[in-house]
């Protein structure tokens, strides 16, 4: 990745290099592919961290784990939101050739993930017996799920920390970084989890410890490639403009409130889904949870393409070329036709044997394959939405796309599951994912079609939505 330079956007720049300009189609392509390992290897660190549980401490272990996960759940939303405003504010700072702005953004995200990780640890180690408690852990679990769940809350600030470095890194364009940051990251935790949990006294707390030396070794990774790749975030000249700013915190709150919101709302969808499933005894229960095991790698592109386009846009506007906006949303939207249609196809083609390391051949297989072969086309639908959803935050424009969003998951995604499955039982179930994603790519589409057109920018010449220029922009 070329070093930023110390330029504002006013000032002239140099000629461009010789030789052929790459194309959007290139630079898409470019940042897509870490962006889909990086969230693979996040996957696949907590499958290995489940299977150690499992392994070393039995049913026991991976009972206290997913006895956190709610909480888990609602820190995941917190960490995204903050991740998405420092991406879009760094992404804007980066268009304008701004190095200045680029480090103040990257103090403030920096300090206002170390506040919210050490307030989350504070008040979370405190009261949680009452929270474990409150969640309704299994009495015969209840005390090593609250030592596991003060051990993880512990480390939060550390987590907090590398994960917004990693998101500022995202929104300077550099998706490599924070790929081999976390795959040292996933590489350290391998080794380091089955020693703690089994080699030490610590048991089942032994996670959050191997969680805190991996997110180290992250960050340790991601510091060395920004000062190896001259990146302005990396400490060295220009040290004293790493500021934070209240302004700039403001508007990373506006951008990555709505975005928590909307993670809350999924998660409560997906905690009333789980309850109509459980209804239909084990064999349901563990025919959605491996079924949701596949379509997590399935939604990976859907993601990814939604956090480049969010990018590519905010590179954009920081460079003053938002008659560029139409042309990347719909460089998104073709790619997502393409490569998430890939992974679509593979899902509905391997499934029965994939299925099988979770399952043992018979009803609970074949159910499992049938709710993925439901639900996985439609990750299409939310590929697009998020294509929409990404180029919308990069303007500044987050709360109207999460309320839409929210209206497609309370307003039609409940209803329909609890209307189907009282028609159809729980096969109907299943076809509310597929009716969200249907709605919420509607609303998305007709807001975004509304904001263009009043932007102006649908008349900008040769750039119009669906136009077949695919230059990249100069950002």
């Amino acid at each position: 990745m070329p070093p930023i330079r110390e330029t504002r956007m006013n000032e002239p720049e140099s000629p461009p290099p010789a030789g052929p300009t790459p194309t959007l189609r290139t630079h898409y392509l470019a940042l897509l592919a870490p962006l889909i390992l990086t969230h693979a290897l996040q996957s696949a660190s907590g499958l290995l961290d489940g299977f150690w549980l499992g392994h070393l401490l039995g049913v026991r272990g991976i009972a206290t784990a997913a006895s956190f996960f709610p909480v888990f759940f609602l820190l995941l939303s917190l960490i995204i939101g903050l991740g998405a405003g420092a991406t879009i504010l760094a992404g804007q700072a980066w268009g304008a050739r701004n190095a200045a702005q680029v480090r103040r953004v990257g103090a403030t995200a920096f300090v206002a993930a170390l506040g919210v990780g050490l307030a989350v640890a504070m008040i979370g180690v405190w009261c949680t017996p009452w929270l474990m408690q409150t969640l309704g852990t299994p009495t015969d679990i209840l005390p090593t799920a609250i030592r596991y769940a003060r051990a993880m809350l512990l480390v939060m600030p550390c987590v907090f920390v590398t994960w917004a470095g990693l998101s500022l890194s995202r929104g300077t364009g550099d998706a490599l970084s924070p790929m081999w940051s976390l795959l040292a990251a996933a590489i350290v935790g391998a080794v380091s989890t089955p020693l703690l949990v089994a080699g030490t006294s610590l048991g089942v707390a032994g996670v959050a410890v191997s969680v805190l030396v991996a997110q180290i070794t992250a960050l340790t990774v991601l510091i060395r490639r920004w000062r190896r790749n001259c990146h302005p975030l990396a400490i060295g000249a220009g040290w004293q403009d790493y500021k934070p700013s209240a302004v700039i915190a403001k508007r990373m709150v506006r951008i990555g409130l709505p975005a928590t919101m909307q993670m809350l709302a999924m998660a409560l969808a997906e905690i009333v889904l789980l309850g109509l499933v459980n209804r239909h005894g084990s064999t349901a229960t563990a025919a959605y949870g491996a079924a949701t095991q596949i379509l997590s790698w399935v939604q990976f592109p859907a993601m990814s393409l939604g956090i480049a386009a969010a990018i590519f846009s905010a590179h954009a506007i920081g460079a003053g070329r938002r008659e560029r906006l139409p042309a990347i949303v719909n460089m998104g939207l073709r790619l997502n036709a393409v490569v998430t249609a890939l992974f679509v196809v593979a899902a509905h083609v391997l499934a029965p044997f994939v299925l099988r390391v979770f399952l043992e051949p018979g009803p609970a297989l074949d159910l499992s394959v049938a709710i993925v072969r439901t639900i996985a086309w439609s990750v299409l639908l939310l590929g697009w939405s998020n294509v929409l959803v990404g180029a919308m935050r990069a303007r500044g424009v987050a709360l109207v796309p999460a309320l839409l969003s929210l209206t497609a998951i309370i307003g039609i995604e409940l209803p329909v599951a609890a209307v189907l499955e009282a028609r159809f039982g729980l096969a109907g179930v299943f076809w509310a994912c597929p009716a969200a994603f249907l709605a919420m790519l509607v609303l998305h589409g007709l807001y975004y079609c509304h904001k263009e057109k009043k932007d102006g920018l649908s008349r900008q010449h040769g750039i119009a939505l669906g136009a077949t220029g695919d230059r990249a922009p100069s950002a």
